[in-house]
């Protein structure tokens, strides 16, 4: 994806909908080649193609795998710096599905005598080179596409534990701050985490806010640290203020705490 098209998509998650003629204008190109970024970002289920422009992809249905470890992976990075950053050594951690979490594991490789359960084998795959890590694996059914772990067994292998910190992606955060999923299983495992931490950091890119998704996994006001790589929306910002949830933006380098006056 090159920067044109990450701009594209950007601004079509901001407005919902936007015409071939307004991007071929915004960006001083033909409409031929605003059609052909269209398509792209189309078939990699990003967007949906109407007639005169595109709109954002069905909220039941996430992007493949493949597709969104090479999305806004410089964001990833910087967000999962930042949320190692914040991890002591010799904590005890969670680590879901996704591939801000995945970037996470790479991030925390320098620590020492970190004790993580996860339900991601890329996850346990990228930890292992550590010899000071205690890494432990929920059982459940294997997801082919990704690696994750989901099902009735892995809810119970998790209730098992109460760790210092689980660490959660996401894949929206709907205007009124509802955390938003794809997979149903998926959610019900991530809801056990943030029962199951003493505090919980999500970890969530900029095209997370207002984004469509079916499945509720929680309020914003279940989770102690949002991380993100922009400011984000103003209501969302309020809300966050409202909810004494704590924000840190990684591109500002600094952190943001919000509470209620």
């Amino acid at each position: 994806m090159n920067q044109r098209q990450q701009e594209i998509l950007t601004l079509v998650q901001q407005q919902g909908f936007v015409s071939i003629e307004a991007l071929a204008q915004k960006f001083l190109v033909t409409t031929q080649t605003i059609r052909r970024d269209i398509n792209i970002l189309c078939e990699q289920k990003l967007l949906t193609r109407y007639h005169g422009g595109a709109g954002i992809s069905s909220s039941l249905e996430n992007v493949e795998y493949s597709t969104r470890k090479i999305m806004n992976r410089e964001e990833k990075q910087l967000i999962a710096r930042m949320v190692a950053n914040h991890i002591p050594d010799r904590a005890s951690i969670f680590l879901n599905i996704g591939t801000t979490t995945e970037e996470i594991a790479k991030a925390l490789l320098k620590h020492t005598g970190l004790r993580i359960i996860t339900n991601n084998l890329n996850v346990a795959a990228l930890l292992r080179s550590n010899p000071s890590f205690e890494i432990i694996i929920a059982g459940g059914v294997v997801r082919q596409r990704d690696g994750g772990i989901t099902g009735e067994a892995t809810i119970d292998f998790i209730r098992q534990f109460k760790v210092n910190f689980g660490i959660i992606g996401i894949s929206s955060i709907d205007t009124d701050g509802t955390l938003l999923d794809f997979d149903y299983h998926e959610v019900r495992v991530a809801q056990a985490i943030i029962e199951n931490s003493r505090q919980v950091f999500l970890a969530a890119d900029h095209t997370k806010f207002d984004r469509s998704a079916m499945v509720r996994l929680a309020p914003i006001e279940q989770i102690d640290t949002l991380f993100t790589d922009r400011c984000p929306p103003e209501h969302i910002t309020t809300l966050l203020k409202e909810k004494n949830v704590t924000l840190r933006i990684a591109e500002q380098q600094q952190s943001k705490t919000l509470s209620a006056l």
